[in-house]
């Protein structure tokens, strides 16, 4: 029987390496859970183990590091070298990606198999080491989900384990501040609130104020006008935040623990402790800025007021006091405004309507849109804000992003002074004109057309100067109005659980009504936040 032989060529010289075609793109992506030191050194190591792998495989190319340090693994959203793995992954400069663990890459079951199944149809490969798994492989679907579940029940085990300590801290009476931001303290090295006396002296100036019979409003109008910061650095003040001040109990010397929790170990969403967990009270923890009493006081005077307009925490009354929305809300069909109206109902309180005017005047006939309930529309607001809070650095960077893209400011520094030569080229030109015709003292039809022509292209040059300017201008003026947004969402420290009349105010320019229950508000700098109804537990006034 014959038998075949296959003899292999030899290498040809210079061709040790893989063809450029068949060679791999291949990435690294590390990640550690905290900043600490130890694991900073691992992220560290990781790096360098990562980079001198790749680099040695002759058949691959080095297609970077990806590492995220110090952030959790829970939420890929928060994760911006991950994201950007992928960015990458789509544009096809990378076809496999090694990372040492299933918890090291994403440890959500679900956002791992959707990660992994999206890589997969671009043709992008990932290797886990420890588990020894190429996702490319006919089997790696079902182990995946298995090993993903693991490391998802690991993490929820994790974070379970992180909770009962903290609360055995804080039965203990031992103090854990989590923010180093309060305006008049500073964290000293271990940890203790210490009195920042140039700080305090603006504390103790807002308890003044609203003892003496100022509201918040005009508190914060005052710090505006005397040119003080923010803790955050902000030259404007927001009303929420001169009241998040005067309740809050570190200014007489106290420290309540738990006031938020996280509901999920996944979502890391975090909710304002409202009797579902026990809150922990230190009693002179640190030295007070302001006395016990002048801060009963405030908190006294506070109930007072919110009783007088009918501002109580949760009552469908309280909506009932409320015109944030007054001349903002446009009808989506015809462009009217609309107008609060009383209805009469079956239970305690009348309801309260927005009605488009054209309707309300004119008829059906002339515009076919339904009123907005009060509630709703409130309810819809709250919606709204959460998506910002939840996404401002994202959704705020890509709006400048595109305004800039949009005023082509990129280029208006080289090209404001192209104009400025142009103009003075044509001024030359037009000065020696004059000064030929006053020589010559002739041939005026001549020096007429011509400078007419002159004349038109400097105002022509001008007018195009102008509109650099303005768009300048408007970049300017929307970059402040955004740093105003900033400083009213980072007043908050958690999701808006029902209506806020002053984050209202102080956010929203015009809300164009699509449906009753369909709303695009539009902030003041121009960002646009669609939004529907969508009944949820939790928000105050939808029961």
């Amino acid at each position: 029987m014959k038998k075949v032989l296959t003899i292999l060529p030899k290498a040809k010289a210079g061709m040790s390496e893989a063809p450029l075609e068949t060679r791999l793109k291949v990435c690294a992506y590390c990640r550690v859970s905290s900043a600490s030191s130890d694991q900073m050194d691992s992220y560290e190591n990781q790096v360098a183990y990562y980079t001198g792998y790749i680099q040695q495989k002759i058949e691959w190319d080095f297609a970077g590091i990806y590492a995220d340090g110090g952030i959790t693994g829970t939420k890929k959203e928060k994760r911006t070298e991950f994201n950007r793995m992928i960015r990458d992954a789509q544009t096809g400069r990378i076809n496999l990606i090694i990372t040492k663990s299933i918890s090291r890459f994403v440890r959500n079951t679900a956002d791992c198999l959707e990660t992994v199944r999206y890589l997969k149809e671009l043709g992008v490969a990932v290797f886990f080491e420890r588990e020894n798994i190429n996702t490319l492989s006919i089997e790696s679907e079902l182990l995946m989900t298995v090993l993903a579940s693991i490391a998802q029940e690991e993490s929820r085990s994790t974070s379970e384990n992180i909770k009962w300590a903290y609360r055995k801290k804080f039965e203990k009476g031992k103090v854990v501040v989590i923010s180093s931001r309060f305006l008049g303290y500073d964290l000293d090295e271990n940890g203790q609130l210490q009195v920042n006396p140039a700080e305090a002296r603006i504390v103790k100036l807002i308890f003044r104020e609203y003892i003496a019979g100022k509201g918040t409003e005009m508190i914060a109008d005052l710090l505006t006008a005397m040119n003080i910061r923010t803790v955050t650095g902000s030259a404007k003040w927001q009303a929420s935040v001169v009241r998040g001040i005067l309740t809050n109990e570190k200014y007489c010397g106290d420290l309540v623990q738990q006031k938020t929790f996280t509901e999920d170990h996944l979502t890391h969403r975090k909710r304002k402790n409202r009797g579902e967990l026990p809150l922990y009270r230190v009693q002179n923890n640190h030295e007070a800025i302001i006395t016990r009493e002048e801060f009963d006081l405030v908190q006294r005077l506070m109930a007072e007021r919110a009783i007088q307009y009918g501002n109580l925490p949760g009552d469908r009354v309280k909506y009932l006091n409320r015109y944030a929305f007054s001349g903002k809300l446009v009808c989506g069909h015809c462009g009217a405004t609309f107008t609060r109206r009383s209805w009469n109902s079956n239970g305690p309180t009348k309801q309260i309507v927005w009605q488009c005017r054209t309707y309300f005047k004119e008829g059906k006939e002339a515009c076919s849109m339904k009123g907005v309930d009060d509630i709703t529309l409130k309810a819809v607001f709250v919606r709204a804000f959460n998506k910002l809070y939840k996404n401002k650095d994202f959704l705020l960077k890509r709006f400048l992003d595109n305004v800039e893209k949009g005023l082509r400011v990129e280029s208006i520094g080289g090209q404001d002074r192209k104009l400025e030569l142009a103009i003075d080229k044509v001024v030359e030109e037009m000065k020696v004109l004059i000064r030929k015709q006053i020589k010559d003292s002739g041939e005026t039809l001549d020096f007429q057309a011509e400078y007419e022509r002159l004349k038109q292209q400097l105002e022509k040059l001008r007018n195009q100067k102008n509109e650099l300017s303005g768009d300048d201008s408007k970049l300017t003026e929307v970059k402040a109005r955004t740093q105003e947004i900033v400083a009213v969402l980072e007043g908050q420290v958690y999701i808006m659980e029902e209506f806020d009349e002053e984050i209202c105010s102080a956010l929203v320019e015009r809300v164009q009504v699509l449906t009753p229950t369909h709303l695009v508000f539009e902030l003041k700098n121009g960002l646009a936040i669609e939004q529907q109804f969508v009944k949820e537990r939790g928000i105050h006034g939808l029961q």
